[in-house]
């Protein structure tokens, strides 16, 4: 008997397949076209243009600025003559009274020279700046203002002058002109003041002095010197960190604890009742569904700020977190092991700690780890919420917009602190788990 093909048969199967290939074609077209068109409307819709038209290069750069080096303020008092001079202006690394930098010449009229060449003159009655290759700016601050008298010619975009106030800022320095004072802001590369304060009797001295005295004897004042700086405050800062450090451990071993009884009653193969297995899955996602800043907020609230209750806002989503993952590993283990302690006679208690730990003992581990690491980097921005830790320094430096030179001081700190966390966390994971004894 001899079998025809039906050629209805080959005309379907070819009109399926064209059929697929005119779907992919259209989906390959039609994703980037969605796309294409989400960026456009949030383009419009968050007012790109805008932003763009309202940045002011000058604030970014100024900010940058900021972050690797430090003013000096030359502050004349326009009613009594009077000048001061202070590092980031406060009056811990203010100068004593008759003493300057090698750039200021204080006396009846006091000059100031800028690293560019320009001279900015305090006389008895006025105040002049000459700017290398725009001129002479003078006042005569008093009751009237500022009384600036400026070149000809079109006043440039960075000068702000008013009646009441001018503003000069070059790439030398800022020069601001008011009724009552006139300030002077000179930058230097570097972190002034970063070791010894100018009251300090070890400022100033290099690297072998300090060897020297140190040998002499005055090992432990140069260490209180250095460590009590009343400026960038080191022992506060390190005490900061162990803080942040400690946050994250409370709130991950706490909910490690926490979580892995709990998981048991989430296992389907550990909790046949689903009823309350599902409550507990539910439970764990309630945990981790909500962020924990929001815990952070929701608890600063119940217990009050502190650390001890970021510690607690990470406890309370890593349960959630661990909870589900605790559980899903527990699912996975193999149940040979369990029935052959059975066997033998072992209690319920006994064939967890034997047949059911070691096996999820590394999986547990490694995630722990893993989350102890990344919430080293959470525990900065709740201490800035709940007022402990680095992230609190952090947060108030940036909120007096003054010294950034501290918030990258800070800024480098938190990203050592992950590095050492990270090759810390990686380490105790091939010790604990991979039993690596380093020599290889």
């Amino acid at each position: 008997m001899t079998m025809t093909a039906d050629p209805r048969l080959g005309t379907g199967l070819k009109g399926q397949a064209e059929a697929l290939f005119r779907r992919k074609r259209m989906v390959s077209f039609a994703l980037p076209l969605i796309v294409l068109a989400y960026l456009t409307y949030a383009f419009f819709a968050f007012d790109v243009p805008g932003l763009v038209a309202s940045a002011n290069p000058e604030n970014g750069k100024t900010l940058i600025r900021d972050a690797y080096s430090y003013k000096t303020h030359v502050t004349r008092d326009n009613r009594s003559g009077a000048v001061s001079i202070a590092i980031e202006g406060e009056r811990k690394g203010a100068y004593p009274d008759g003493q300057a930098p090698d750039w200021v010449d204080l006396g009846e009229t006091t000059v100031i020279t800028l690293p560019r060449g320009g001279v900015v003159t305090f006389g008895p009655d006025a105040v002049s700046y000459d700017i290398p290759g725009y001129g002479l700016v003078t006042a005569q601050p008093g009751r009237n203002g500022a009384q600036a008298v400026l070149p000809d010619g079109p006043v440039p975009d960075w000068i702000n002058a008013s009646k009441n106030r001018v503003a000069i800022t070059t790439d030398e320095g800022r020069v601001t002109i008011t009724r009552n004072k006139t300030e002077v802001f000179r930058y230097s590369t570097g972190w002034e003041l970063f070791f010894f304060t100018l009251d300090s009797p070890y400022h100033g001295q290099g690297p072998l002095d300090l060897l020297r005295r140190a040998m002499g004897g005055e090992a432990g004042a140069i260490w209180h010197d250095f460590w009590y700086n009343p400026m960038w405050m080191h022992a506060a800062v390190a005490w900061a960190l162990f803080e942040t450090i400690l946050m994250a451990f409370l709130g991950t071993f706490g909910a490690a604890i926490v979580a892995l009884p709990l998981a048991f009653l989430a296992a389907r193969n550990f909790t046949p009742l689903m009823l309350v297995r599902q409550a507990f899955r539910r439970l764990f996602d309630f945990f981790r569904g909500v962020d924990a800043l929001i815990w952070t907020i929701v608890l600063a609230r119940a217990f009050g700020p502190g650390p001890l209750t970021g510690a607690l806002a990470i406890l309370v989503t890593d349960t959630g977190s661990f909870g589900k993952m605790f559980s899903e590993a527990l699912e996975n283990v193999d149940g040979k092991q369990i029935e052959g302690l059975s066997s033998v006679g072992a209690k319920p208690v006994q064939r967890y700690r034997f047949g059911v730990i070691p096996q999820v003992t590394p999986v547990l581990l490694s995630q722990i780890l893993y989350f102890f690491e990344s919430n080293t980097r959470s525990a900065t921005v709740i201490g800035a919420i709940t007022g402990g830790g680095i992230g609190l320094l952090l947060t108030q430096a940036m909120i007096t917009q003054k010294d950034w030179e501290e918030v990258s001081y800070y800024i480098c700190l938190v990203v050592l602190m992950v590095f050492a966390m990270d090759w810390f966390s990686g380490w105790l994971r091939r010790k604990l788990i991979a039993g690596d004894d380093g020599g290889h």
